[in-house]
């Protein structure tokens, strides 16, 4: 999980670096990428890449594409750790769209570390004035999405090869993002951007495998919380690529959205321990 962490944040960086590319296209070269190391591993596995339950997992993969292309936009046009600490509340609204998706019961308490998240992240917002309204609610939007993407994800867990979820968002994403850039295109600069757009299809699909490998050999409570430490790599790579600093509230801000969403995480892991 600490190397799933990692290679995630350093695609974080790298999609920065990138900041004259749309986000439309960045997810149009990391998909290419996606897509056939996905396809050459299923046909190695003699796995069928079309799965079962086609409805469903053309939905994860359109869900996930509107959170991608919208988180990147955030990574691009404000600050690497405020970009990541809006995201983290993925799992809040995972949590609340799980009651409508997979029938799962949200308690009482669970309400107020939801609050809490997002009264962290209007401080992050309201104390940096680099964070816009606009980028606020995009980053939100991508949050939301991701939440959606990952409730579909849990509808698909006993019917479909991980490989074919994980194969069905570039199956998805390569034709919508792939129009789009044709009519907007923005031809990388030099040979470094070209390695840079390809590390961030490489970094993403390596740091899936070890999250993957990280679920399957040990328990969810255990390994879920070190993720978090994005929040971490982030301010450590804000600092030394971007040059980005912040003030103590802003702090602060990120400080009350990580405790929100890991006290869910932890009381939902106490509530499952008690069945």
């Amino acid at each position: 999980m600490l190397l799933a962490t990692f290679f995630f944040s350093l695609m974080n960086v790298f999609v920065k670096m990138v900041d004259n590319i749309p986000a439309v296209e960045i997810v149009f070269f990391r998909s290419v990428v996606s897509l056939v190391l996905c396809y050459v591993f299923l046909a190695q596995q003699k796995v069928s890449v079309w799965g079962k339950n086609k409805k469903i997992l053309l939905f994860r993969g359109m869900s996930g594409a509107v959170a991608l292309i919208m988180y990147f936009t955030t990574l691009q046009f404000i600050p690497l750790a405020s970009a990541v600490t809006i995201q983290f509340l993925s799992p809040i609204f995972t949590s609340i769209l799980g009651v409508f998706i997979v029938k799962e019961k949200v308690k009482p308490l669970q309400w107020l570390f939801f609050l809490m998240a997002f009264a962290g992240v209007i401080m992050v917002q309201g104390f940096d004035p680099r964070i816009t309204t606009f980028y606020l609610v995009i980053g939100v939007i991508s949050a939301f999405f991701s939440g959606l993407a990952y409730n579909w994800i849990r509808k698909l867990k006993h019917s479909e090869h991980p490989l074919v979820i994980v194969f069905y968002f570039p199956l998805v994403t390569l034709p919508i993002t792939g129009i789009y850039s044709a009519f907007d295109w923005v031809q990388p600069i030099g040979w470094e951007q070209w390695v840079l757009l390809l590390l961030i299809g490489v970094f993403t699909q390596i740091a899936q495998y070890f999250m993957t490998k990280a679920y399957q050999s040990e328990e969810l409570s255990k390994i879920a919380s070190l993720k978090y430490l994005g929040i971490i790599y982030a301010l450590g790579f804000g600092y030394v690529f971007f040059k980005e600093k912040f003030n103590i509230m802003t702090y602060f801000g990120m400080s009350v959205v990580l405790i929100g969403v890991i006290l869910n995480i932890w009381y939902k892991h106490r509530l499952t321990l008690k069945k």
